[in-house]
């Protein structure tokens, strides 16, 4: 198992009042969102260093991408 399945394996998934998502269906929808969004970050950074572009600044950017998506739904718990 490596260090990304480790990860995701003892993740869980919390509503906004703290309660563990029970669901099986919506954690397995998540866990494959960020393997997917794992393999395009990865893809990304690969090509980024074989074009010479600095590791850390690539990893500043994605970090700066994040905090700037808003999403179309606001926080709800069910």
């Amino acid at each position: 198992m490596n260090e990304l399945d480790a990860f995701l394996e003892h993740l869980v998934w919390r509503t906004p009042s703290g309660e563990a998502i029970g669901c099986t269906e919506k954690r397995k929808v998540l866990r494959e969102n960020l393997e997917e969004l794992a393999q395009m970050l990865k893809d990304t950074l690969d090509d980024a260093l074989l074009m010479g572009v600095s590791e850390r600044q690539v990893r500043e950017v994605f970090h700066a991408l994040i905090d700037r998506i808003e999403s179309d739904f606001s926080e709800r718990d069910d």
